[in-house]
């Protein structure tokens, strides 16, 4: 079943042209206010263009540990 499933994934990748990409996200950026409820993949975010306090970069983990879930603007 294994040897399938690679094999499919193969065949898929030739034929689209792509090769599949796995990203996996350790740091996001918040901005570091009492009123911050957001994370943000890029430091860059338009969600955080309105944040006065200063942005800071934190392990995801840590983020959600602080209750803070994803931006609009990044799905």
């Amino acid at each position: 079943m294994k040897n399938f499933l690679i094999a499919s994934l193969l065949i898929v990748s030739l034929t689209s042209g792509n090769i599949p990409e796995v990203s996996v996200v350790t740091d996001v950026y918040i901005c570091n206010s009492a009123n911050g409820k957001k994370y943000h993949y890029k430091k860059t975010c338009r969600g955080l263009n309105a944040c006065k306090a200063k942005i800071k970069k934190l392990s995801l983990k840590d983020a959600k540990k602080r209750g803070k879930t994803l931006c609009g603007w990044e799905d």
